[in-house]
């Protein structure tokens, strides 16, 4: 599993030992990786993690299709999290999501992070369509997306999150 790195962040899919300390807390996983660690890992839900851990276990070669950890260099602090929602359909499509903690944030960190999960993507020869999904307003996610190229393709309701924007980006 190779992470990706970028001019400010290592994007690190975890590994057993590091889901290990994810779960075990803040504290731990600072500890493990030698990095400042949020109190609160996500404005979502730890069932996120979770979840990308129960497919690891599947298949730990998937790996790369589930989640980062999104690690600032310099500081050597998480700085977010994101990555792929599951490995390429049958279309050739992958979706991504991405966290940056408030700290963080109005940095470019967003974008360089989704950039790199996008061109990652494209490295993979199945990948033909990156998307990404939004709440239907313009707000920061959607000038991440549409800075790292992504179109609006689609308005739709979600039951879960109400009205949501889809964007994609196809292969060059």
């Amino acid at each position: 599993m190779l992470p990706i790195t970028t001019p400010r962040l290592l994007l690190l899919p975890p590994d057993q030992p590091i889901y290990e300390a994810l779960f075990a807390g803040s504290a731990q996983l600072g500890h493990h990786l030698n990095i400042s660690v949020p109190e609160v890992l996500s404005e979502f839900d730890i069932e996120t993690f979770r979840y990308a851990f129960d497919r690891f276990q599947e298949d730990a070669s998937e790996a790369p299709w589930w989640l980062y950890l999104f690690i600032h260099r310099q500081d050597r602090a998480l700085a977010g999290v994101g990555g792929y929602k599951g490995k390429p359909d049958e279309q050739g499509m992958v979706e991504i999501g991405y966290e940056i903690y408030p700290n963080y944030r109005l940095q470019g960190l967003a974008t360089e992070a989704a950039d790199a999960l996008i061109k990652r993507a494209f490295e993979h020869p199945a990948v033909r369509i990156v998307q990404a999904h939004t709440l239907a307003e313009e707000n920061p996610s959607v000038r991440v997306l549409k800075r790292c190229g992504m179109s609006f393709t689609d308005a739709f309701d979600s039951p879960d999150d109400g009205p949501i924007w889809q964007w994609q980006i196809r292969r060059p």
